[in-house]
């Protein structure tokens, strides 16, 4: 989902320095003076100014926002304005952004047992925004809602419940009568928590970058209701939600920058407004009635044309990539992608030049040939499927006709399924449909809300299977900055559950799961990056995947806002934790 550079282990930064930290823009970057990409390149109209409400707009309703129960980048990175992870990304522009910081705990954690158990500190003095102290325990309790409560939450990633050790004897908080909890958390004191994993994970403080590590005291957990009224351990806390509609966020009284090195508490209100058209988002972006489009995907195809006919509008503008890809998924269980041949067919039948110019353009993405990004350690450039394009960029579907016969399905009808709300991903999937026709594959598409994608439709493995679904559009983002935390919940056939999943092809092949697991495991980090190219190219040769376009966001950037800086850990949104508006 989303979100390499190597971690860095800081005990405590002061909120200046972060914010300031890898500005390259100069001059332009302090003084809020406009140029392109002015936010990939540093903090674009710094400022320690308070005050002011700050508006965000979305084009659909979240999922949830409750943190251990997302699995959106934007919503990953929202949410730590009222819920503290163990640890979270330095707010930096592009690469830089990728630094591992601690954030609810004191410093990165210690390893111990070969990687196998990891200990943190929790910050004191950090309160819930009624008063009483975070412990530990209220981390423990987070992870075990998140991740062993999947019937009632089940939108979250469940890399704990893969890895913790006896993880198959708990059956979760709600159903755990003995109210123990996993005996594989332990809380020896109110400010140190320890994770006992079944094997080394090197790379664990960024899985507890993950908002399901930020406290939910149990007394106050109301299931899959809490997403109403989270209870902040951030600058700022829920002051009204109504469901759809809008969100407001305001000062959390119990926040302290004494026990926060990284957040800066500037707006007095935050207020989100859900369900609003992207072209009217994108109007009151440029006019200011709006500060940040919350969803981070850039402005839709007529404002993007407007935008870079103009130069005073274009210097308003941020062209990134965010360790993401377009694709679309293969089912591997629906007949007859259940045969290689049929899946390396739709490898050679797509046009991905038709599609990369339905999602915008070179602007939009460059094409791609790789499951792993361009902007991912471990990415080699290797083309499985070579298309091939006369003059006229006409695709010769002599390989994909040639695989197709060999799979013998011959005419078949199938299911495409894409987002309602995303119309260039519609619009995609549309390009897929009439490419895959010249073959004999008649697609119809089903359009579901972004909210209810993989929860209801896409990531429901009995839903695919009953309704015939045999190709779902996608676009993934890195859950942390590596190629495991970009492969692990998309190939893993562990990672495949029954709502909420995200190994959209459901590919359970051993010999992958064993490198990722053999890889995670591995303290080098150069043996790791080696192993995530061969997990790549073995997923190629698998067909599950078709690569269409590394996603390069275009998004504009509101000269009413303050400290805006794009960064990669968040898949090219601005990073939210510390964004000002001009009063």
């Amino acid at each position: 989902m989303r979100r390499s550079v190597p971690v860095a282990a800081i005990a405590a930064i002061s909120s200046a320095g972060l914010l300031l930290a890898g500005c390259s823009g100069g001059k332009d970057s302090a003084n809020g003076s406009s140029e392109a990409n002015a936010a990939t390149k540093g903090v674009v109209n710094a400022s320690n100014e308070k005050g002011g409400t700050l508006n965000y707009a979305i084009s659909d309703a979240p999922e949830s926002f409750d943190p251990g129960n997302t699995y959106y980048a934007f919503i990953y990175n929202f949410s730590r304005l009222y819920a503290r992870p163990l640890t979270t990304f330095k707010p930096a522009p592009g690469e830089k952004g990728n630094e591992l910081v601690p954030d609810l705990a004191e410093s990165m954690g210690k390893p111990s047992d070969g990687g196998k158990t990891w200990t943190y500190k929790i910050r004191k003095g950090v309160k819930y925004e009624d008063g009483k102290e975070v412990t530990s325990q209220d981390v423990k309790y987070a992870v075990e809602r998140s991740n062993f409560a999947r019937d009632t939450l089940s939108l979250g990633p469940n890399y704990f419940q893969q890895f913790l050790v006896d993880e198959d004897k708990y059956k979760g908080p709600y159903k755990d009568k003995s109210k123990a909890g996993l005996k594989s958390i332990e809380t020896p004191d109110d400010h140190t928590i320890v994770f006992h994993l079944k094997k080394p994970f090197a790379e664990f403080d960024y899985l507890v970058s993950a908002p399901q590590t930020a406290p939910v005291p149990q007394a106050k957990d109301k299931g899959a209701e809490y997403t109403r009224s989270v209870v902040s351990t951030g600058s700022y806390k829920f002051k009204s939600y109504q469901e759809g509609k809008q969100l407001v966020l305001e000062r959390n009284p119990q926040w302290s920058a004494k026990t926060d090195p990284l957040r800066k508490q500037l707006p007095d209100k935050i207020v989100l407004k859900m369900k609003v058209a992207q072209s009217t988002i994108d109007k009151d972006l440029r006019s200011g009635n709006t500060h940040i489009d919350l969803a981070g995907r850039g402005v839709d195809g007529q404002t993007q044309a407007q935008l870079l006919t103009s130069n005073s509008e274009k210097a308003n503008t941020d062209n990134a990539l965010g360790q993401r890809l377009v694709y679309t998924a293969i089912n591997s269980k629906v007949k007859p992608f259940d045969k290689l041949e049929c899946r390396q067919a739709v490898q050679y039948a797509i046009d991905k030049k038709a599609v990369q110019t339905s999602l915008g353009g070179p602007i939009r993405g460059d094409i791609a040939s790789t499951v792993l990004p361009t902007d991912i350690a471990g990415y080699q450039k290797f083309d499985q499927y070579p298309q091939k394009y006369d003059a006229k960029d006409k695709l010769d579907l002599t390989e994909a006709k040639k695989k197709w016969k060999e799979c013998g399905a011959g005419k078949v009808d199938t299911t495409i399924l894409a987002r309602s709300d995303r119309q260039d991903e519609v619009d995609a999937a549309t390009t897929v449909i009439d490419s895959l026709k010249k073959i004999g594959i008649n697609a119809k598409i089903q359009q579901y809300p972004t909210s209810k994608y993989f929860s209801d439709y896409a990531g429901v493995p009995k839903f695919n299977k009953k309704n015939n679904v045999g190709l779902i559009m996608m676009q993934w983002g890195s859950d942390f900055p590596t190629g495991y935390g970009y492969l692990q919940q998309i190939l893993n056939g562990k990672a495949i559950s029954q709502s909420g999943n995200t190994n959209l092809s459901e590919l359970d092949d051993p010999e992958i799961n064993k490198l990722l697991e053999s890889a995670i495991a591995d303290t080098d980090q150069a043996a790791r990056e080696k192993a995530y190219a061969e997990i790549d190219k073995k997923t190629m040769e698998q067909a599950v995947i078709v690569p269409l376009t590394y996603f390069k966001v275009l998004m504009y950037r509101s000269p009413e806002a303050t400290n805006l800086v794009s960064t990669s850990a968040f898949s090219g949104q601005y990073d939210y934790l510390n964004v000002g508006v001009k009063k």
